[in-house]
């Protein structure tokens, strides 16, 4: 126990959310400079709980107390990034000007760069830099690493070991939270677990606790027999029905039931290799690739074998799926060629989420041919009990996927991918908004999957547990591959990535519907004047476009949109599928009119 007072605490605090309660009881401090994680379950409560310390939800009862003058700052799990610019954000909490824009800087942003059109790592990054501006004593952090890439990860690791503030970080990822936490915070069973050792230590001991849990249920469920057989069946009871001990055999099951009340449910993960491919999956030669003048590979040759599982890691923006579609054969390279396996049944799960249209509902995401069943690895099962394996209640089947939160949406694409066999899985950001339980279980799957993986992440610690060999792309044409995951390609390659860790990342200057986009060429053409001039007006009409369906889905992340005005969430699902169309049209002539230009200029 620490002997300083804390900072910020909570004292037997309580809250409902409607006939649900979240919290009974729950006690929290953190003295100053400590750093701490908060660890439970999906849906337990974990931002509610960062909104409480942060004194924007109010509890039902209970107490919250904050040192006289201490700053709080919360980075939520979607933050809303407004004003005329990033500067402008990131001093709008009070933060000086000065501050804010070196805060920005440090986490590769522009501080003249507008709001709108952010990337999700870049509102994150964002975020972050206002946080840390603002010189807080309390810092919370709800998953400030869902985006990120790797070397924001590591910047925010920085940051926050240089910090003086205290910390809560909830977050998936736990290579990040054993690297910055001296703390674990356990919400379960709606009061709060404390353990003063960083997430290190945490399975050991919430294993533990779990056991000794499970054992006082075992223990009460023979006490409760024992009563039970007693109070109805022995002569004496039945005659003089004491008082006493009836009263304490309601106490027992009350008890019970207030331990199975909260037993977790858990994501019925499960994947089916199917028919064996080829021992060869994709073999690869002498691949180059570039848009415009900016070169995302060049040279490159590899060789997946059946069985292998292949990591990708890189900055954002290096061109890492990219590289994926290259290897997929779903784009073709500017050199080199590729070939596939034979027998090969491919499950993609792609970042972007494209597959799934905002306005379908979810049962139509799960059986998109109509009908009330979905085949489940070559069995039928009904829409309505596939989709709660996922975790989805009964009443969200006929909801639009807009109204589904990030891991929502990411259950229900790996849903759609496992209920194929697959003898090649493609996984690109599986990790994003996946609450632990779920990452855990997923890794437990994919360890024993036969068939072979490829798998673009961040997490660290999700690379290091699977992955055989790691290809790294650093975003300017350099591409190494090593056998082993993440720590094994640090090892060998030390320095590969000292690039990118040294220098600011850049603002994107192209939407990002594009695979690794890059502002195109200047170089002087010979495009005849209406061409140019039709290249310029593409130029500005692309971001106008991203920009504009980045607003419209903002939008319709509203949960309460479709209820409340059906006709302006029609209204705006029409809009955000006219912008796509034209956002493609447009990026499809600006993508022939850059290659006419380019071969007029090597001509």
């Amino acid at each position: 126990m620490s002997p300083r007072a804390p900072i910020i605490a909570l004292k037997d605090v309580r809250l409902a959310d409607g006939p649900r309660m979240l919290f009974d009881g729950v006690d929290l401090a953190l003295e100053p400079g400590v750093r701490a994680c908060l660890v439970g379950r999906n849906g337990a409560g974990k931002s509610t709980l960062l909104r409480v310390l942060a004194g924007l939800t109010e509890p039902d009862g209970g107490d919250r107390s904050v040192t006289p003058a201490a700053k709080v700052a919360l980075v939520l799990q979607e933050p809303r990034i407004e004003g005329a610019s990033l500067l402008d954000y990131a001093s709008a909490g009070g933060a000086e000007p000065h501050e804010a824009e070196a805060a920005l800087q440090t986490f590769g942003l522009d501080p003249a760069r507008g709001t709108t059109g952010l990337s999700g790592g870049e509102g994150r990054r964002a975020a972050l830099a206002r946080a840390f501006a603002e010189r807080p004593d309390v810092l919370l952090l709800d998953e400030p690493t869902n985006h990120l890439d790797i070397f924001a990860i590591e910047t925010l690791e920085a940051e926050l070991a240089s910090s003086r503030a205290a910390a809560l970080i909830v977050s998936h990822d736990r290579a990040f939270l054993e690297r910055t936490t001296q703390r674990s915070f356990w919400l379960e069973d709606r009061r709060i677990w404390r353990l003063d050792k960083g997430f290190a230590a945490f399975d050991a001991w919430s294993a533990k606790i779990a056991a000794d849990q499970a054992e006082s249920l075992r223990r009460l469920n023979k006490a409760i027999e024992r009563e039970t057989y007693w109070f109805y069946r022995s002569i004496t009871a039945q005659r003089t029905r004491n008082e006493g001990r009836a009263r304490e055999l309601a106490a027992m099951r009350q008890r019970k039931r207030e331990l199975m009340r909260d037993q977790r449910g858990s994501v019925a993960l499960a994947v089916e290799a199917g028919a064996a491919s080829g021992q060869r999956v994709v073999e690869a030669k002498g691949l180059s690739k570039a848009f415009g003048e900016r070169v995302l590979l060049k040279g490159f040759s590899t060789r997946i074998q059946r069985g292998d599982r292949l990591a990708i890691v890189g900055p954002n923006g290096a061109g890492k799926t990219t590289l994926v579609k290259l290897l997929l054969g779903e784009i073709a390279a500017d050199a080199g060629e590729v070939r596939l396996g034979t027998g090969l049944e491919i499950a993609y799960v792609d970042q972007a989420r494209a597959e799934l249209k905002v306005d379908m509902s979810l049962w139509e995401a799960l059986a998109p041919g109509g009908g009330d069943q979905v085949m489940v690895r070559g069995k039928p099962r009904h829409v309505a009990a596939y989709a709660r394996e996922f975790l989805f209640q009964d009443s969200q089947l006929r909801q639009p996927v807009a109204s589904l939160s990030g891991g929502e949406r990411n259950r229900l694409l790996l849903a759609r991918a496992l209920a194929q066999p697959a003898n090649l899985l493609v996984l690109d950001e599986p990790t994003n908004d996946l609450d632990m339980d779920t990452l855990d279980l997923l890794e437990g799957v994919l360890a024993d999957y036969e068939g072979t993986l490829i798998l673009v992440s961040h997490d660290r610690d999700f690379i290091d547990r699977l992955a055989t060999s790691t290809i790294a792309l650093d975003g300017t044409g350099r591409i190494v591959e090593t056998p082993g995951g993440w720590s094994d390609f640090v090892s060998q390659n030390p320095g590969f990535f000292d690039a990118v860790r040294g220098r600011a990342a850049p603002s994107r200057a192209a939407p990002a519907a594009r695979p690794a986009p890059a502002a195109p060429a200047r170089a002087p053409s010979k495009l005849s004047y209406k061409d140019q001039r039709r290249l310029e007006e593409l130029d500005k009409a692309m971001p106008r476009l991203s920009d504009e369906i980045v607003a419209l889905e903002a939008r319709l992340e509203d949960a309460g949109l479709y209820a409340r005005d059906p006709k302006a969430f029609d209204a705006i699902m029409q809009r955000v599928t006219a912008a796509r169309a034209e956002l493609g049209a447009a990026e499809e002539e600006w993508l022939s009119l850059e290659e006419r230009r380019e071969a007029l200029a090597k001509g």
